[in-house]
Order: C-alpha cells, then structure tokens, then sequence
C-alpha cells in the first residue's frame, strides 16, 4: 500500500524556523516532522509519494530513496498555492491502488492509522473547541462522511479533517472547482468521492498539529512530557 503525503508548501506561520529549512524537516521532540510521520505508519505502507516544491532537495536528500524501510518517490507540483487538491493530483500518474494521503505538518497516532488502512474508504478525524478553524466534518446517521466544509462560520459539528485519508484512484475523477482564494481543496474531492464511496470516519485519539509557532511548543512540550513519563517507566 502506498502513502501520499503533501510536502511542497512554504510553512510561512513557521519562519524564521522554514526561511531554511523545508516545514516538513522542522524538527520537534528531536526528530524532524517527517520522522514522527512515517515512523507511526503502518507496515502496511511499503512506498511513500512525496509531493514537493519548497526547498525540495533538502527533503530528497534527507530521505533519499528508502525512508524508515519504505521506498520513496518524488513528485513536485509546480504551483503550491494551487491548493491540496492541486497536489494530490500531481501524484495521480504514481498511485496505483488503494492509498493512505497524509498531511506533512500533522504528527498521528500510530493505533488509529492502523485501523484506517484496514478499511475501503475511511478517514481520520478529530474532535476541537475551534472547529471554524478548520475543515469541519459532517457525518451521516451511520458515522460515515456526508460533507467537509472548509472554515464555515458557524459549524455544528466539533469534528475537523486531520488528513488520513483511505481512498482508491477514483478520487481524481472527483475534480473540484477552486476556491474564491484560487486554492482547489482535497477536501471538496473527498466529499465528492464519498457520495459514491462510503467513507467511514474514525477518530484519532493522538493529533498534534505543527502549522504555527504555537502549535510547534505545544507538540514539543507533549512530547518531552511524554518521553519523561516513558523514561520513569523504564527505570522504575
């Protein structure tokens, strides 16, 4: 099974931290971005797609062309700003059956990503104070995926899109038009993609988000935390 991850975008809310350095070998708790990723993904991803752009040869050169035992490819999408829609898309001619799709700047849970790969179609979600922040999901009586909405004002679901997403090649017959911003949003291909293919929607009990300044401290304070409380553990 392969993975997608999106890896091409600048990471401005990280400068001066990504002036140099690509956002997805930011590192915190002392591992790059990338690292507390592919570390948690299942065996049941033998090849990771990295899509790139922004200070790309940093990433190739870190990961080369095997990557925590995983082989990896390169794709670069030449226009960043053209939306995680846009980006996935450019990795279409390298997928080539069922495949997990990944964020680059969101560190996960290793249990939940397990049993996401286990189903047809499925997706990763969690539950937030801030939802309008985010892609809100929306779920049917079933608890499979009705619709994501991308920032809506006033949302009246807690639950949002955190990538980890299940899907087959027939998403990228799900074209979605760009938003007023220009960006085309995977999101809106995944609701389209759901009307045909239930998508079952599983929660991440482990989801640290690394998109600003704020955001990078609190992953790294959890996960300092984390490892003292594994270190008592082992020396007890």
């Amino acid at each position: 099974m392969q993975c997608v991850i999106l890896a091409a975008g600048k990471g401005t809310r990280l400068r001066p931290l990504t002036d140099t350095t690509p956002k997805p070998l930011v590192k915190v708790g002392g591992k790059t971005i990338l690292d507390h990723i592919v570390s948690a993904l299942p065996e049941d991803i033998k090849e990771i797609i990295l899509v790139t752009n922004y200070l790309e040869e940093q990433i190739k050169d870190y990961c080369g062309a095997n990557f925590h035992g995983r082989k990896v490819k390169y794709v670069s999408q030449e226009n960043p700003a053209g939306g995680t829609g846009q980006a996935l898309i450019t990795a279409k001619d390298l997928v080539k059956d069922k495949f997990l799709f990944m964020y680059s700047d969101d560190i996960h849970g290793a249990e939940a990503l397990e049993r996401v790969v286990k189903e047809d179609n499925a997706m990763l979600v969690t539950e937030v104070s801030n939802p309008g922040q985010f892609g809100v999901v929306y779920t049917n009586e079933d608890g499979y995926l009705d619709k994501i909405v991308e920032k809506p004002e006033n949302p009246d679901s807690n639950l949002i899109n955190i990538g980890g997403f299940v899907i087959s090649p027939e998403i990228f017959s799900y074209r979605a038009e760009a938003s007023d911003n220009g960006e085309v949003y995977v999101t809106d291909m995944l609701t389209k993609y759901s009307q045909k293919n239930p998508v079952k929607v599983i929660k991440q009990d482990l989801w640290l988000p690394i998109g600003t300044q704020e955001q990078l401290l609190a992953a790294e304070e959890y996960l300092q935390n984390t490892l003292l409380k594994e270190d008592v553990v082992l020396h007890k």
